[in-house]
Parts: C-alpha cells; structure tokens; sequence
C-alpha cells in the first residue's frame, strides 16, 4: 500500500482535528464481508509512523470518528428492545422490526461492518504506536493513547458481543483481501470478557485514571471521549460473572468500579453520588409543587463531581456525515413535523408509580406517602415526571392539533455512554450478587460511607467477609450522608454529598417503610432469619427497578435485562416475561415472549455470517 495523506488533513485548527477530518485504517473486502474494498478511508501505510504527536492524534481522533456510528445504535438496539420503550405509528420499519425482534439483514441498525471499523482501526494503532518512545523526562509519551484505544477496543467488543452473541475475533490489523479471508476464531460473550480482562489488567493500576490531553475539540472537552478501564474492566467482570455465576468475578468487577470511584479525581479522591433529588416541600398536602436539589440535565461541562463520565460526540449538522437522530426519535421538533417515534411504555409507566414516594414531616421523623393518581406523572418516582413531557403544537399547513412529547434527556447532539450512577448502580448490582446484599441496598437506600459499611453491614456478615467489605473506603469526613434534618430545613451542611439513589426520585428513602431490607420473616408466629438467596432476590428486583427509573430511554434496559436474566434458572422465560410487559396487543406481547423463550432470538443475525449460529 502506498502512503497516502487524507485530503483534509490541512484543515487541522490549532493542532486538534474536527471529527470527521481522519480516519486510520481503509476497510478492505473480506469473506465476511465487515471491511469494504472502496473507501476513502485512508492511512499512512508503508514506512514507520506513530511515532510523532501529529500522528498520533491523527489516528486516536479517526478512531473517535469511527464510533460516531455506533452512537445511536447503542442507545436504540437497547432501548428500543427493552420494556421501557414503545414505538409509535411514524416510526420507521427498521426501528419497528428491532422492536419485534425481527431484524433483517438489511435493516439500518444492523450492520457489524461498522463495529469491526472500530476495531480494525484499534488493532492497527495498536499494532504500530511506538510505547517505547519517551521524552526527555524519561515518560512514555503515548502509553496515555495505547491505553485508552484498547480500552476502545475492548468496549466495542463487548457491544458487539452483546449484540451478536457470537462474533468473529480478530485482534491483529486487516490490510489485505487475504488476510480479510482468513477464518476468524468464533467468540461468545465469556469468551470475550475473558480476552479483554487480561488484556487491560496490566494498564489499569497506571493508566486507569490518565487519559490523553487533547483540550477541547469542536467545543466538547476531550475528557468526555475516554473510556475509562476500570468501569470497562468493571462491566467485563460483571458480564462474565453473570454468564458463569462466578462469585469472585462479581466481588473483582465491585472492586474495578470502586477503584473508578476513588480514583476518578485523582488517586485516593471522591466522587459521590450527591444530593440532587425530586420530592414534595415536607409537610406539603396539595400535590401540585416538586421541589429538587439541583438538576437533573447531565451537563457536558467537566466537573470534580459531574455526572457524566464518557460520551460520543456527534455532528451538529446532517451534512457533516454523523448527525445523531436521537433528538428527532424522543422528541416533538420541527425536523420531524412534531410527531415522535419512541414514548414510554405502559411498563416504564407502572414501576414509576407504584413506588411510595416517602415524604418527610416538618418535624422530621414522621412521614406521609404521595397519593396514587397525581397529574401529570407525579405518583410515585418523581424522575420520570422531571425528564418526560407533553403537550401540542399546530401544524403550520393544515392548523391540525398534534400531540407533542419532550425527553429531556436528549436536549443534546452528543451520545452519552457512561456516567456516575451506573457505576455505582452496577457496583451494588456485583455487591449483591457476591453475597453482600446489605452493601448493595445501602446504595439504594441511604448512601456509602465508612459508618455506614462498619455499623450497618458489617455486623451481618463474619470477619473475612467484613475484612474485605472495609476496603472499599468512602471515609465518613468527605462522604456526608444526607439527612432528613437538612431535608426538613432546605439547608444542607458543605459536608453532605451522598444519598441513597432511590432517593434521587421516590422521597427520602431511610424513612420508608416500604423499602427496607428483608431481615427477619415471621414463621408460624416467630421470626426467623431471611435466607441470603432470598435476600438476594429481593435486592435484585430493586436494583432492576433502580436501573428503569434512572436510566429509562437511555440505551442501558435490554442490555440490563439480560445481565439479570443470565443469573436467573430459566433465561429465557425471565427475559420473555419481562421485555414483553411493554404493552400493545396480547398477541405482538405473546410473540415477544415465545421468541425470547429462545436465547438465539435475543441477539441479530447478519448474512449467515455473524450472530448465535457462527462457529
């Protein structure tokens, strides 16, 4: 191959490159078909490279550009195949067959091609950056790019996986049509997670909280861009644990997203959940005003203790070549006539208001419960309420009255990915699932500080137990545990940075009564202690219940579901009774559950050649 330089490369504004300027590898033909033999997509090809800054930004910033088209799709593929979501009468006839789970070949939302882009471009960079080049400080200068491209890597993988169920594995560059015919081993999504914690292991102690200092990027900050190895390393532990039900890979995928946690800001920092949280004014009988600490919109301006973490930019504009649809999906615009594809479904509807919304008295201590049948979606969880309105505009030809919906979590072009609470969410998912219960709901419940774990979980479990629970380390003096104290006189003191995660939505929930931890169950008149399985299951479903109010429309539910129904004793009932209480007739919700019965039918299938059946 000849070297080639892109023919946009001289637009490069002050040594940061737009998105859509470079990307590294071309796509090349292959038996499978994932790489195309004309592309634009070009590269330096024939002498050492990768070895100078402008180089080396070149090509992590085409590997960014790559997964620009994976952005909608992640958030569709689980969302769309989730409970939580229904589609209307516009949506379009892919988005309706990914609904019905099924996807044809030919369906926009199905193209593996796209995935094995991204990979292909990791495994070249990979391949030929020059680790060993340091400075005159004796630093490594582009061990930063290294780690966080295979941590790129190994993220699409697992999408990819989770999509496909069975894919071809490939970790060496294609840059020919006969290296593009050779047979690929088959992989599944243990095999997957296994490659990949080894493979970032040895990077994640140094460069699990160092990322590539590339400023600010067509106005997003390039902080957002990274994905960090412990929560990938996190969420491929919790993967594998979940297939296998191996104890010690939920305590190390525990271990990984807290490691994030304590190192997000620095080694040995903070980064609590915080304090925001949508209730009623204590003592408050009407039923009409909601009050909040703070807001629920996920800003893309870096903070010490912001919510997001990672995010794909996308382009403002279509003719720019990767112009996120989502906006125009979830929400009433003018680019799509004010008719909406996606809406919450009668199921996202009933798990936020059958939760008992806890509302603390003016004194304190005693509390009183929302009514059920508020306007407005004001029964029970309040956050489904804050991110999700309607109303009407008028069509500007025909004056026709149309019903107009808003999600406010896509008031954004970019995509976000990760952001803190699904790592503690899925913390508490890995805590529960090793045995440990209690520390999973004290998440849920009141917060995690060192207190908390030494008085309140601690003491129900033995000493090597409670030896291994202490080193998860959220010191008291800068984790404060909110109160109702506070609550009850809007005033909370600079200390308190932590609740409960359910108390962002249903009240202040260490005052619930109908959310508590199952101790105790009363047998023929005496109390016997909860079995641990029990427990467990308990938890689990609460943590499920979590996961929906939180993280409703945001691309996580499918994949959710699943991770839960790979624990269960019979997957595909679990998955089949859960995804088909989104609503619409008995017969589409019949259909849904008879096919994800089969564990086949949960993931796509391309042209034979990628999907459950490839070996």
């Amino acid at each position: 191959m000849k070297t080639i330089l892109f023919n946009k490369v001289s637009k490069l504004a002050k040594g940061f490159l737009p998105f859509y300027l470079f990307t590294l590898l071309p796509l090349i033909a292959s038996c499978s078909d994932f790489f195309e033999q004309e592309s634009n997509q070009i590269i330096y090809a024939d002498k050492d490279h990768l070895n100078s800054a402008t180089d080396t930004i070149y090509s992590v910033t085409g590997i960014l550009n790559k997964l620009q088209a994976l952005a909608d799709r992640t958030v569709l593929l689980g969302e769309v195949r989730g409970d939580l979501t229904s589609i209307t009468s516009v949506a379009s006839s892919d988005l309706r067959d990914v609904a019905l789970f099924q996807i044809g070949d030919n369906n926009q939302y199905n193209v593996p091609r796209d995935y094995y882009a991204v990979i292909n471009n990791c495994n070249y960079f990979i391949e030929h950056v020059d680790t060993a080049l340091k400075n005159n400080r004796n630093e490594y200068i582009f061990m930063k790019e290294y780690a966080a491209v295979k941590a790129i890597r190994a993220w699409t993988y697992l999408q990819l996986v989770l999509n496909y169920g069975r894919v071809p594995f490939i970790t060496k560059p294609i840059l020919t049509k006969q290296e593009a015919e050779i047979s690929y081993p088959s992989y599944d999504l243990e095999s997957v997670c296994e490659y990949f914690i080894n493979d970032l292991q040895p990077l994640a102690e140094r460069y699990g909280r160092e990322y590539p200092g590339y400023g600010t990027i067509r106005g997003n900050d390039s902080r957002f861009l990274w994905f960090p190895i412990n929560i990938v390393l996190g969420d491929l532990y919790l993967w594998q644990a979940s297939a296998s039900g191996n104890i010690e890979q939920y305590k190390m995928a525990a271990e990984r997203y807290y490691k994030y946690i304590s190192e997000r800001n620095g080694q040995n920092s903070t980064f609590p959940v915080g304090i925001n949280m949508l209730t009623w004014t204590p003592g408050n009988t009407t039923w009409l005003n909601v009050t909040g600490w703070g807001s629920y919109n996920v800003s893309e301006s870096y903070m010490a203790n912001g919510e997001l973490i990672t995010m794909i930019p996308c382009d403002s504009t279509r003719s720019e070549g990767n112009y996120s649809e989502l906006r125009n999906l979830f929400n009433s615009t003018e680019e799509n006539n004010y008719k909406y594809s996606l809406t919450p479904s009668l199921r996202q509807l009933e798990i936020s208001e059958s939760q008992a919304h806890c509302c603390v008295g003016t004194d304190g201590t005693s509390v009183i419960y929302s009514p059920r049948g508020l306007s407005l979606h004001r029964s029970g969880d309040l956050r489904l309420f804050n991110f999700w309105s309607e109303g009407y505009a008028y069509d500007k030809a025909t004056g026709e009255r149309i019903e107009t919906q808003r999600i406010g979590k896509y008031n954004t072009r970019n995509v976000h990915i990760y952001r803190k609470m699904m790592v503690y969410l899925r913390m508490a998912e890995a805590f529960n699932m090793a045995g440990y219960p209690r520390m999973a709901f004290q998440i849920l419940s009141q917060g995690l500080n060192n207190d908390v774990i030494v008085n309140d979980v601690c003491p129900y479990y033995n000493e090597s137990d409670s030896i291994w629970l202490r080193t998860f380390d959220f010191p008291t003096s800068r984790y404060g545990i909110f109160t109702a104290e506070a609550l009850v006189n809007n005033r909370a003191t600079n200390t308190m940075n932590t609740i409960g995660i359910h108390t962002r939505g249903s009240g202040f929930t260490p005052l619930n009564e109908y959310y508590q931890f199952p101790d105790s169950i009363e047998v023929d008149g005496q109390k016997q202690p909860v079995p641990l399985a029990t427990q467990q299951e308990y938890v689990s479903q609460l943590l499920l219940d979590e996961e929906a109010l939180e993280f409703a429309f945001e691309g996580t539910r499918f994949y959710d579901v699943m991770r839960f129904a790979l624990r269960s004793s019979n997957p595909g009932e679990f998955m089949g009774n859960i995804i088909s209480t989104r609503g619409g007739s008995n017969n589409v919700a019949e259909d849904i559950r008879n096919k994800l019965r089969n564990q086949d039918n949960w993931y796509l299938k391309w042209n034979g050649k990628i999907g459950p059946d490839f070996k």
